[in-house]
């Protein structure tokens, strides 16, 4: 007897593991993730909501990549770009809303993302989406950190 077909993704899980799409990209879906999240973090309220807004996006984009991932038999598919989002939120989340300070920490935070310092890169081998997710979380902490020393020696 054959193996029936795998079924196909829930759309819900689809639109939000690829960022409303931005993950179809065909030239840096990564970055075009990183937009989108920086263009969704805009209209969040500041203070305590946008930590609960962060921590609400890391476990539904953890669910919703874990099972993009399984559909399409990769650990972390380039059409997940969820967790750039919560990169770039988590990167903007204690800084000034300016130009100059979103635009060094989305250079940063995508600089951060590639390079994955300790312990991002470890932090991927956790099971299905929840590696996807805490690297790039980390990611986002790191390029807070360093968008927040650049703006003081500014």
């Amino acid at each position: 007897m054959a193996e029936p077909a795998p079924r196909p993704c829930p759309v819900w899980a689809t639109v939000v593991a690829t960022g409303l799409g931005s993950g179809f990209s065909p030239v840096v879906p990564g970055t075009a993730g990183s937009a989108v999240g920086l263009l969704l973090f805009l209209p969040l309220p500041g203070g305590a909501a946008v930590f609960l807004a962060i921590g609400a996006l890391f476990f539904v984009g953890g669910i919703a990549a874990g099972r993009v991932a399984e559909r399409s038999g990769r650990k972390d598919p380039g059409i997940v770009v969820v967790d750039e989002i919560l990169g770039m939120w988590t990167a903007l989340a204690l800084l000034p809303p300016t130009l100059l300070a979103s635009g060094l920490a989305f250079a940063l935070f995508r600089a951060m993302d590639v390079w994955k310092p300790y312990p991002a890169r470890d932090l991927e081998r956790l099971p299905s989406g929840w590696g996807i997710m805490a690297d790039d979380l980390v990611a986002g902490f790191y390029a807070s950190l360093l968008t927040r020393i650049a703006l003081l020696l500014a």
